[in-house]
């Protein structure tokens, strides 16, 4: 059984586990099943090993730092990590540096002493909602590694589904973070825009946010309080939370309003996902909450979506000039020409759009404390591919509808495993709350977690010891 951050921190105050113990686990997971899924880019066993044993003295002296001394933990490698290279996934990036400053969520990981194992896999600049880059491969799923893990940050969820590490943080802009934890059968939040500070700013803008990765939303909700608040050279940052994520996590949702989309009213769902989360939905309603299925009301935002999206790969590739084409994502290519055809009016036009779904979910939620919907209309499909075989679209988008309408609105999204196909594939749930109702939808997830047992489940490839 993979240990949770909880059950670590549990065993390293009552000195029966060790922080020193907790890492040589979790570089043997990695050892053990990296190759056959390709989570990591960089693994730095010494310095680990090093943090750990300075994370064991700590607590042996009644002293740690925070409440993740000594926590297992990777960083996609899309955040800025001081004296390791952030590659990207790209050849355009000088692997030499220097490499000087850490992202706020990397520097709060440090100041509360978590063991930094690794930085993790994305696609090239984070372009898409699968994980494979020209410089670093394909990152398969943990359920069937044939399968894609999803992206863009498949190689966090990877990690943390398999035992290695019990934290990640990846980051998530159209839905990076709830992709691969719907198709890895992990939890993961995007929270509300600016609650994590992100700098250097994503070149997608306003749409990014970091967003914590785990395999529970207790884990979740333990990360949240570590790499929230303010930092300085995020100009929109918000302030420190005042309580604990985990304060209230337990306390139920009896009377609760839950809204229950199945679809958005212009989504098509394997039938296997639609099943689960109807299934999922009725152990909401079990648990107490006041269900109610209903749409919220919006067309498919995916036009205004992609002037947005398309925009920000024109102006990754712009800073590189010309000639960059050979050592580039052929499907970045493709939308960043796509992109600088755009003018200034059609952003602000898609901008509008944005503003206008911001507005009418803000009124839809003072009906409803959440809404809920599938995290995925399908389940994983082969590695290596943008879209499935035979897809009608060649835009990642168009397969992950529920996702990125909610970073438009920049509101709390989160994933949670809610069963699996016949064919062994996870499937997931996505909690949707009002802009700064994060703690509510942590609590909302808890509750799904606390009646089913689908977060306990293990990849077959942990009992198989593949190497």
């Amino acid at each position: 059984m993979i240990p949770t951050a909880a059950e670590l921190v549990d065993g390293y105050r009552t000195r029966t586990l060790s922080p020193v113990e907790a890492t040589q686990e979790a570089l043997a997971a990695i050892e053990a099943y990296d190759g056959a899924v390709n989570a990591f880019v960089l693994v730095d066993p010494d310095g680990a090993l090093a943090a750990a044993r300075a994370s064991e003295a700590r607590w042996h002296a009644g002293e740690p730092l925070g409440p993740g001394d000594g926590l297992p933990t990777s960083i996609k490698d899309a955040l800025w990590s001081r004296d390791w290279p952030t590659l990207r996934g790209s050849w355009l990036i000088d692997e030499a540096g220097p490499w000087l400053e850490d992202a706020p969520a990397t520097a709060r990981l440090r100041e509360t002493g978590a063991v930094l194992l690794g930085k993790t896999t994305t696609p090239e600049y984070s372009w898409k909602g699968v994980t494979d880059s020209p410089r670093f491969g394909v990152t398969g799923n943990p359920w069937d590694p044939t399968k894609t893990a999803g992206g863009s940050s498949g190689g966090s969820a990877a990690a943390v589904s398999l035992g290695m590490g019990v934290w990640s943080v990846g980051t998530d802009a159209g839905g990076s973070v709830r992709i691969p934890a719907g198709f890895t059968g992990t939890v993961a939040l995007k929270p509300t825009y600016g609650l994590i500070p992100h700098y250097p700013a994503s070149p997608f803008g306003t749409l990014a946010h970091p967003g914590p990765m785990t395999r529970t939303v207790a884990d979740t909700a333990a990360l949240m309080d570590v790499i929230t608040g303010f930092d300085a050279r995020d100009w929109s940052a918000m302030p420190t939370p005042r309580t604990s994520f985990l304060s209230g996590l337990d306390d139920g949702i009896a009377g609760l309003r839950v809204a229950f989309s199945p679809n958005l009213g212009f989504v098509r769902n394997d039938p296997e996902i639609d099943a689960a989360v109807r299934a999922a939905v009725t152990v909401l309603a079990d648990a107490g909450a006041r269900v109610e299925e209903v749409d919220p009301g919006f067309a498919d935002p995916i036009e205004a979506f992609q002037i947005l999206w398309f925009s920000g790969a024109a102006k990754v590739l712009q800073g590189y000039g010309d000639g960059v084409d050979d050592r580039v994502d052929a499907g970045l290519r493709r939308i960043a020409a796509v992109g600088a055809t755009f003018s200034a009016s059609d952003y602000l036009d898609a901008t509008a759009v944005r503003m206008q779904l911001g507005q009418l979910m803000g009124r839809f939620h003072e009906d409803y404390d959440v809404l809920v919907t599938p995290t995925l209309p399908l389940p994983a499909f082969d590695g290596g591919r943008d879209v499935p075989d035979g897809w009608p679209s060649p835009d990642w988008a168009s397969w992950t509808p529920y996702t990125y309408p909610f970073n438009m609105t920049q509101q709390p999204a989160l994933s949670v495993p809610c069963g699996f196909t016949a064919a062994g594939l996870p499937i997931g749930l996505q909690i949707v709350g009002p802009r700064h109702a994060d703690a509510t939808v942590l609590r909302v997830g808890r509750a799904h977690e606390m009646a089913t047992d689908w977060h306990r489940r293990t990849p077959a490839l942990t009992a198989q010891g593949v190497r």
